[in-house]
């Protein structure tokens, strides 16, 4: 079944989400915002793998990092971009109009929650290249295997940050099922290069959001995005 994959992934979140409402009702504020710490750390963590994977090889059984020029540049000019678009503001509009649509109007963190979540679940390698697995081969395994990941995470994130978590699902639904959709006309342009690029800048921009998960909002996510289309363009051109 074409979608399989992402309709799985969407569901998955969603009951997460669910679960992760009521069990974050049994918490007392103190407990969630440690919860809510404790996420971005793991958040933290879990994005300097993925970028240390993609920056550092083994040559002549020495460690030795690169990439560093092809990263300031996706996220220099990428950024650059978004702030000019302002990102941050359009995806920040449209949680306050799903706040308005799903009556939760008095939940002053659902936009806060449903931004992060979204971030958090939908930037990486594995929701596009899931994606154009299911679309061209109608393999839905690497889909699978981000459902069960996504699932802990936004019954995590739901606990301690609110129901706007649960709607992260929307984002997700759109983007992997539009790549599943347009699959054949994107796998010529994605090559392992090109993922391999999306994996990393992804990476670091989720270490943006585990970041404000810690700290606060320090880093406007949304208008660094383009960074990702940066990355892209600029390893096709090396190649």
């Amino acid at each position: 079944m074409l979608g399989l994959g992402t309709l799985v992934n969407a569901t998955a979140i969603i009951i997460g989400g669910i679960l992760g409402h009521f069990f974050g009702a049994l918490l007392k504020e103190k407990q969630q915002e440690a919860l809510n710490k404790v996420c971005g750390l793991c958040v933290l963590f879990i994005s300097i793998a993925g970028a240390m994977e993609g920056m550092l090889s083994i040559d002549n059984g020495q460690i030795v990092s690169g990439k560093s020029m092809f990263i300031v540049i996706s996220l220099v000019i990428g950024t650059l971009f978004g702030e000019i678009i302002d990102l941050e503001n359009l995806t920040e509009k449209f949680g306050e109009w799903l706040k308005k649509r799903t009556g939760n109007s008095n939940d002053a963190n659902f936009v806060n929650a449903f931004v992060t979540a979204s971030f958090t679940v939908c930037i990486g390698a594995m929701a596009i290249v899931g994606a154009i697995q299911d679309g061209l081969t109608g393999d839905h395994t690497m889909l699978f295997v981000k459902s069960l990941l996504d699932f802990i995470i936004i019954v995590v994130m739901t606990s301690s940050m609110g129901k706007g978590c649960i709607f992260s699902a929307i984002p997700v639904a759109l983007l992997e099922g539009g790549i599943t959709l347009l699959a054949k006309f994107i796998s010529p342009i994605l090559t392992e290069t090109a993922v391999n690029s999306i994996s990393l800048v992804g990476s670091l921009m989720i270490f943006c959001v585990g970041v404000n998960l810690v700290w606060g909002k320090k880093f406007r996510v949304a208008n660094m995005l383009p960074a990702i289309l940066i990355a892209v363009l600029t390893s096709c051109i090396i190649s």
